[in-house]
């Protein structure tokens, strides 16, 4: 029992110390659970080059991808406990629970938060031909239109989905949803006039409203954006669309059980990197915001994804859309 106890002793000093020298020269991985070249994979790969500086070792983003971002969601929740296996996800995070029946990880108890990295706007756009030049005169099409109206989206889960969800319980309407399998194939359809609507992050809608290849109504932010192509846009809060607020966050984080200090480590390093002028630069020209308020802290990071996962529950269940 002595040599058990000892033994046990020996392990947690051998556990502090590297819990202490993390990370080392040893790389720490990132996964995306997203194909690569995708709007999350581009965010994870600018955060890996400023936790780089801030940490001081080498970061490699693994792209995990399938099933909603649950995969990889699932790879890390099964990695071994030690900050050396991250994950970078999105408002993913929050729509799982209720788009999936059954999923082999619980969002809220299997993993450890770090900290919310950013937020991307969404905007709500209109093929080019659509008779509709502003929101109000959208609203006038719509009534007009009921059961004709096709609201194209990225796939289950995708960002599109959950604005195009979000849109049709403000606005009381119903609208066919037309999936694709990401958000190319779904603008494309959108200038060809396949479909009508599409509500997409600016990360993906940007250049083309900017190209004023498609009509644009709205951003779903509480405050017009500063971006050039967007700063005329008005909010669909001013179009009277009130309390229609939607942004894609990004989020980091760590399998549960990680030691404390480790998860101190990283926590630390996020916040520098998140000050990185190379790393804010290029947000910035994705459309995107860096977080600088309190949810960079843990405690304040999973209170907010409480909070998302208590706004998407009731809209995703009413829609009736899940997965297996």
């Amino acid at each position: 029992m002595k040599n058990l106890i000892a033994f046990a002793a020996i392990a947690a000093a051998a556990f502090c110390v590297h819990a202490q020298d993390f990370p080392g020269s040893k790389p720490i991985t990132i996964v995306v659970p997203f194909a690569a070249g995708g709007p999350t994979d581009r965010v994870a790969r600018d955060l890996g080059e400023a936790l780089q500086k801030s940490l001081g070792t080498t970061v490699v983003i693994d792209n995990t991808a399938g099933a909603g971002s649950s995969i990889g969601t699932a790879k890390v929740a099964r990695a071994a406990p030690d900050g050396y296996m991250l994950l970078l996800n999105h408002i993913g995070m929050s729509t799982m629970p209720a788009l999936y029946r059954k999923l082999p990880f619980n969002v809220e108890t299997d993993f450890e938060y770090l900290g919310m990295v950013n937020e991307v706007p969404m905007t709500l756009i209109g093929r080019p031909t659509l008779p509709a030049n502003n929101f109000k005169e959208l609203t006038t099409w719509i009534g007009e239109n009921k059961g004709k109206i096709n609201l194209g989206n990225a796939g289950l889960g995708a960002a599109s989905h959950l604005c195009g969800l979000l849109f049709q319980s403000a606005m009381k309407v119903e609208m066919t949803p037309v999936p694709y399998k990401g958000t190319a194939p779904a603008i494309s359809d959108l200038l060809g006039g396949q479909i009508d609507l599409l509500c997409d992050q600016t990360t993906n809608t940007t250049s083309f409203i900017e190209a004023k290849k498609v009509k644009a109504y709205g951003v779903t932010t509480a405050k017009r954006l500063s971006t050039p192509a967007l700063k005329d846009l008005p909010t669909m809060a001013e179009s009277g669309l009130k309390g229609f607020e939607v942004s894609i966050w990004h989020g980091l984080y760590a399998p549960k059980g990680t030691p404390p200090a480790v998860l101190t480590k990283i926590n630390e390093g996020l916040k520098t990197a998140l000050k990185d002028p190379g790393f804010v630069k290029k947000q910035e020209g994705l459309g995107a915001v860096v977080v600088t308020d309190d949810r960079v802290q843990p405690a304040q990071h999973k209170k907010f994804v409480a909070s998302e996962i208590a706004k998407w529950g009731p809209i995703i269940k009413a829609a009736g859309v899940y997965a297996d």
